[in-house]
């Protein structure tokens, strides 16, 4: 009787506790002030776009352990000298279901600047197949943006950190 009283002691704090939620609206306006510059007043004329998978939660120990993660996503202009526009980026849970999507309107990254998208550890909604659609456009020829999520996690004294590459999801090129 003690052994049950005592192990639903332990459990009622676990009952109580908020289901993950979402992290507040990224605003990348804001929080990228630096990294963004004004839209092109020319024609887009060149776009593309990547997937890229990004796992806030793996299994290990064959199946019978649950191990989340934070991920960072990583939009990285590669152009020395023009601006990025990016369209879209939007996160997509292990059933396709879109779970965010983190811009209202387009905006140009400067040449060479960077905006990210960070998920905690505790926002599980992407499960272990989570992804990040990212499209993106230019005024002409530009190299081809990086597109990267970074995942940082552990259980007990291990920890782990793997980067996963975002994969063109269009030939760039002209409309």
């Amino acid at each position: 009787m003690q052994a049950a009283l005592a192990a639903a002691m332990l459990l009622c704090p676990l009952a109580s506790m908020p289901s993950a939620v979402a992290q507040p609206k990224v605003n990348i306006e804001q929080g990228f002030v630096d990294s963004l510059t004004t839209l092109p007043k020319e024609e887009l004329a060149v776009s593309g776009g990547f997937y890229v998978p990004a796992y806030s939660s793996v299994a290990m120990s064959q199946g019978k352990l649950r191990v989340d993660f934070s991920v960072t996503l990583s939009v990285h202009n590669a152009s020395e000298t023009q601006p990025l526009v990016v369209r879209r980026i939007a996160y997509f849970d292990t059933t396709g279901k879109q779970v965010e999507s983190y811009l209202k309107a387009p905006v140009a990254l400067k040449p060479l600047a960077t905006v990210s998208i960070f998920i905690p550890t505790d926002d599980v909604r992407g499960g272990t197949g989570a992804n990040f659609i990212v499209d993106w456009a230019a005024t002409g020829e530009i190299a081809e943006p990086v597109v990267e999520a970074l995942m940082v996690g552990g259980v007990a004294n291990a920890h782990y950190a793997f980067i996963s590459q975002g994969r063109p999801t269009r030939t760039a090129g002209k409309k």
